[in-house]
């Protein structure tokens, strides 16, 4: 199973891509937070595969979070960081592969292949190794 976790500030996106997200096939959606602190807090506590990071959040910011996600894998392991926001224009874009962001997409436009990205990566999480 790809334990996701969800960073959202917005309670009607959390629980729509929560709910969409727990019907996947191979995906456990471990939990959701609508800030840095705890969601920082949370996956120290349950590390995740793969961290979907809106970049505005309610406390704290999603750069806070990938910064912390690439600096510390000792406390939050290694997740594919996957960010979803409404500032999906290029300098926004380099500042988040400037902190190890694994993949963009725009909450406006991309839903449907975030949750694309997300089966796929279930998927090769369990293929087996050759």
């Amino acid at each position: 199973m790809l334990k996701v976790f969800l960073i959202e500030d917005s309670l009607l996106l959390r629980d729509l891509l929560g709910g969409m997200l727990s019907e996947l096939d191979d995906v456990e959606f471990c939990g959701s937070a609508d800030g840095q602190a705890d969601a920082l807090r949370q996956l120290a506590d349950t590390p995740a595969d793969l961290v979907i990071i809106d970049i505005e959040l309610k406390q704290g910011s999603g750069i806070g979070v990938l910064d912390a996600l690439q600096t510390d894998s000792g406390r939050y392991g290694t997740p594919t960081k996957v960010v979803l926001t409404n500032y999906a224009h290029l300098p926004m874009r380099q500042r988040c592969e400037r902190f190890g962001m694994d993949a963009f997409f725009d909450k406006s436009m991309q839903i449907n292949e975030l949750i694309d990205y997300v089966v796929d990566a279930a998927g090769q999480k369990q293929a087996p190794a050759s």
